[in-house]
């Protein structure tokens, strides 16, 4: 199985891009990788490494500040662009980077193509929840404006993801809004729950942004702005608690004997909040697999976006949508 990496992408790139790929190759031994890229700035990162190793040298780069379509239509041989290329000629079973997000999300409409019967893909993140299963939340990003047809395709999508990849037998679908109730929210949201309540889905009704971490549903649907604005908020208060945790704990010496005793759990606690655990997000309903990793992913977070990718592939994500929309939606 062939995985093409933006190496170029991303915060930290192409330092943390890479080591994350030597990570990924050291756990599962059923995948190579296609490193996209500057030549001269990947080669000497590996250490004279080449087993399940190849090297696509391309000179250009889509900076993260970048217009998206002005981007991926001047920079055709980019390292992001030629990923979801690569993907679309199938010489990559699936394509992962950490660049810019509009981009890649350009590029993946525009090069890689969209799943018959789909009119707007989704950007689906995973989130931890006290209920001890993760949530899907879609769509996080890709389009900041929806329709209620779009909302309603999310779910579908966001259905048969849940079912396959997280193994969930009936996935609880929720419409994030303002209040619980069938009346409450905008003309987008009312309309998408009157849509949602047609279809054949464990369709739970509206649920409020505070009920997601504790597991309300399985799979929460809202538009792009807002699930982005539900991503970005959740990252930072994590990362706050965290904080404002070792600044309590660490403030007495006595503090300081009972957080070591409690390292273990903190750890093990922070491990299950932590995004870099979670990989990236998919781009579902485009016609291959293409991973979002965060912009700011570190080795661990690239590792576990190809163990995502890994399992998209091997669960054949991309046709499972194409196969079961009919299905699911009729």
């Amino acid at each position: 199985m062939k995985i093409a990496i933006d190496i170029m992408g991303g915060d930290h790139a192409p330092d943390e891009i890479i080591k994350g790929a030597l990570q990924a190759l050291d756990e599962f031994n059923d995948i190579e990788l296609v490193l996209v890229g500057k030549e001269q700035e990947i080669t000497p990162r590996l250490g004279g490494r080449k087993d399940r190793i190849h090297v696509l040298h391309t000179d250009e780069v889509i900076a993260a500040d970048e217009e998206p379509v002005r981007a991926v239509r001047r920079k055709k041989n980019s390292s992001l662009v030629t990923c979801t290329r690569l993907v679309k000629e199938q010489a990559a079973a699936a394509c992962i980077s950490a660049g810019n997000t509009g981009a890649y999300m350009t590029a993946g409409l525009l090069v890689t193509g969209r799943i018959k019967g789909i009119e707007r893909p989704a950007l689906a993140t995973i989130m931890p929840t006290s209920a001890g299963r993760p949530v899907l939340v879609l769509d996080v990003g890709a389009n900041v404006e929806a329709k209620p047809a779009h909302l309603v395709q999310y779910a579908l999508m966001g259905h048969i993801y849940a079912r396959h990849i997280l193994h969930i037998k009936e996935p609880r679908i929720g419409l994030l809004n303002v209040g619980t109730e069938e009346t409450k929210g905008n003309e987008l949201v009312k309309a998408a729950y009157q849509q949602l309540k047609e279809q054949p889905l464990n369709f739970i009704g509206n649920i409020e942004a505070r009920d997601i971490p504790s597991g309300a549903a399985d799979v929460v649907v809202c538009d792009g702005f807002t699930g982005n604005v539900v991503l970005k908020l959740t990252e930072g208060v994590a990362n706050a608690i965290f904080t404002m945790l070792k600044d309590v704990m660490t403030s007495t010496l006595s503090r300081k004997i009972g957080a070591f005793l409690l390292k273990p759990g903190l750890i093990a606690f922070k491990k299950q909040i932590d995004y870099t655990e979670y990989g990236g997000a998919p781009l579902l309903g485009l016609d291959g697999i293409c991973i979002k990793a965060h912009g700011s992913s570190d080795a661990n977070a690239i590792k576990n976006a190809i163990r995502q990718a890994r399992e998209c592939v091997k669960q054949d994500v991309a046709g499972l949508i194409s196969n079961e929309l009919g299905k699911v939606s009729d």
